[in-house]
């Protein structure tokens, strides 16, 4: 910029910041405005059509670093990310060098927006036309009217995203179209006639007539645009040299009269003298023009915020159009400073929806956003929720877990309920154990029954009958027992499951061994010089029963008393599900009574096993050793197999041991004495026990 300090001068350009001091630059005015909100017009912009990937081409000059700058704080705050930021200077003579370099990084990039910032004759627009093939599928952001990137061809729908420019908002100028058609004698030609300063047609009518001209293509006429309410527009600086005449001349007209009402015209004074007496007219100029923009010449920068959003297409290469698609000011408030026509967008790009332009695609719900290093904060990879957490929105950093009740589903955007699973009578499982629990019940009260009816038959008395009966009874109340475990548990029904179980087992492991005590006792009592008769008249192996069923109600005592079982809620054992179940409280309450229950199992086996080559006649030791043989054979299996399941599966792992242990101690002992009474009755007297044991 050349400046004189004896000539005024008013610049039309761009506006410099650094020509703004009063004192430094007196007789220099700035008529551009300058470009305060660009930046946040340009990042509104973005974020409306959700880009946050963008390439920066900026000279490399003071408007171009402010520019930046602004941009970068704008951008801080919304997520904007830059694929690339390309300084070129103005003076750069290795310029054509670069422009295979510009070339591949624009087409290497995944970036669809591409900002250009700097002056028309400037490094970029010759990079630009140099290019032999346009760039395609890219969406070009200026602020300036210059064919960037479509100079040497026409740019049709479909072919390029094409040019959107942000220009200064200016009203319409009142007699512009007449000055043209009278100045230039304009007809009904052809329209390369139009001269090259006004090739842009600015273009605010319907979207009917939009479409109307996209098919007339080239072969129109003048006049049939101006039918048509297409304005030719002044560019950005012909509003500024527009602004500067109207000041001048507003200057010189009040310096006129002002020596018209002094009658002091002084033709002496020389130029100089002129030129400060114009300068201080011109500093108190204010006017509105016929744009309606109030012009204030003493205010150094003129602020100019509002922006048009146009989108600039060409018929040919001497005729563009430019489609009014939005406009931006930042006088509205926050969220209403960007307003697009959405019907003018779609018939000037050729499209209602704007290409995508982000480093990542979104991560869908069920994904949550992972950041790696030296990766753009736009930039990130997309994986999937850890197990039952959800994100149930888009681009979500931090996956949230599901509450307790719930679960996630496969998708994992969002947590169902998770269903109760409980060994009911309505599951098969249970309901097949239930019945083969009330089918034993039967069978023990049969056998019960076949007993008390036969009680004075000999093979019932021979065997303690007293015994036989609590027995009988005492696995009852076993089989019975196992119907606790199946159901909605409770606190009641959770403290029998163990209480029944541990008691009635041991009556009945207790019985069996006085059984085998008392056939001990029946057979060494026969021996001359034995003082054993007296224990086995007196009753005592019975006293082994209660005794027996006493600790193990204390050992069930101190269990209640130290920690009872309770309901429990397991919701991790199975994925999509809560299992009811109870929870024994103290395990080792629990294993102590199974060990009680052991102990008398296996002092019975070995003394039933003792027993079992007595003579065969009353005999009932070999029964009795088979059938604490697969009580222990069930009990011990159990417990691999109870610890390695979970769920209502483990209960029925119990309840299946509870009715193998019974069935296996009823069918053993009771099995063969029901069939000689029922089958064989003839066999069932004391001659036929006498000539042979059948047992």
């Amino acid at each position: 910029v050349y400046l004189s300090p004896h000539f005024l001068q008013l610049s039309y350009g761009p506006f410099y910041s650094i020509f703004s001091d009063n004192e430094q630059y007196p007789y220099l005015y700035q008529m551009g405005p300058k470009d305060s909100s660009l930046a946040l017009a340009m990042v509104s912009f973005i974020i409306y059509f959700k880009w946050n990937w963008v390439g920066l081409f900026i000279s490399d000059d003071d408007q171009g670093n402010q520019f930046l700058s602004e941009l970068k704080k704008e951008s801080q705050t919304k997520d904007i990310c830059f694929a690339f930021v390309n300084m070129i200077s103005v003076s750069d003579v290795s310029y054509y060098h670069k422009t295979e370099m510009y070339y591949n990084q624009i087409v290497m990039s995944s970036t669809k927006v591409i900002i250009i910032y700097g002056e028309t004759n400037s490094i970029i627009e010759l990079s630009f036309r140099m290019w032999s093939s346009p760039v395609k599928q890219r969406i070009w952001v200026t602020t300036k009217q210059f064919d960037c990137p479509t100079s040497k061809r026409d740019l049709t729908h479909g072919t390029f995203y094409g040019t959107l420019t942000f220009l200064h908002h200016y009203g319409e100028i009142s007699g512009f179209k007449n000055f043209v058609q009278t100045r230039y004698n304009l007809r009904s030609t052809d329209l390369y006639l139009v001269m090259p300063e006004w090739k842009y047609f600015n273009y605010e009518a319907s979207a009917s007539n939009c479409k109307i001209l996209r098919n007339y293509l080239s072969n129109i006429s003048l006049e049939w645009l101006m039918e048509q309410k297409f304005d030719m527009s002044f560019s950005d600086y012909s509003h500024n040299i527009y602004n500067a005449v109207y000041a001048i001349a507003h200057a010189l007209h009040e310096k006129d009269l002002q020596e018209f009402e002094n009658q002091a015209i002084n033709n002496a004074k020389g130029e100089n003298t002129h030129c400060l007496k114009l300068n201080s007219f011109l500093r108190k100029t204010h006017f509105t023009n016929s744009l309606g923009n109030r012009v204030i010449m003493k205010q150094r920068e003129v602020v100019h915020g509002d922006y048009n959003i146009v989108h600039m297409w060409n018929f040919s290469q001497r005729l563009g159009i430019k489609v009014k698609i939005g406009q931006f000011s930042p006088h509205f408030p926050q969220g209403q400073q960007l307003h697009l026509y959405v019907d003018m967008t779609e018939l000037a790009t050729g499209s209602r929806k704007m290409p995508s332009s982000v480093c990542s695609a979104d991560c869908h719900p069920g994904f949550r956003r992972i950041w790696k290093e030296e990766m753009a904060a736009c930039c990130f990879v997309c994986n999937p929720c850890p197990e039952n957490e959800i994100s149930n929105e888009t681009n979500m950093d931090q996956c949230a877990n599901c509450p307790e009740y719930q679960y996630a589903n496969t998708e994992k955007n969002k947590c169902i309920q998770k269903g109760v699973i409980v060994l009911s009578y309505e599951d098969p499982l249970g309901m097949a154990l239930a019945l083969i629990a009330f089918c034993f019940s039967a069978f023990t009260v049969v056998v019960f029954w076949v007993f008390v009816k036969h009680h004075d038959t000999p093979i019932v008395k021979a065997n303690n009958r007293i015994l036989s009966y609590l027995l009988i009874v005492s696995l009852m109340f076993c089989f019975l027992c196992s119907f606790f475990f199946i159901g909605y548990p409770n606190r009641a029904t959770c403290i029998l499951q163990q209480i029944t179980f541990g008691i009635f087992f041991t009556v009945a492991i207790s019985t069996v061994l006085a059984k085998t005590i008392t056939v001990v006792l029946a057979f060494k009592v026969t021996d001359p010089g034995r003082q054993l008769r007296i224990f086995l008249v007196s009753g005592t192996p019975n006293y082994i029963i209660p005794i027996c069923s006493l600790l193990q109600c204390i050992l069930c005592a101190i269990w209640l008393a130290v920690s009872p079982p309770f309901v429990d809620i397991d919701e991790h054992s199975e994925h999509g599900h809560i299992i009811i179940v109870c929870n024994k409280g103290s395990i080792t309450a629990f294993y102590c009574v199974l060990g009680y229950l052991a102990c008398l199992a296996f002092g019975s086996f070995t003394i039933a096993f003792l027993a079992k080559n007595l003579p065969d006649t009353f005999n009932e030791a070999k029964f009795l050793t088979f059938s604490m043989l697969v009580f222990c054979a069930v009990w011990v299996t159990f417990l691999p197999v109870y610890h390695s399941t979970k769920g209502k599966v483990m209960v029925a792992v119990e309840i299946f041991s509870i009715l193998a242990s019974s069935a296996g101690m009823l069918g053993c002992i009771f099995a063969p004495k029901v069939y000689i009474i029922l089958m064989r009755p003839d066999r069932n007297s004391i001659h036929k026990i006498r000539e042979k044991s059948y047992f």
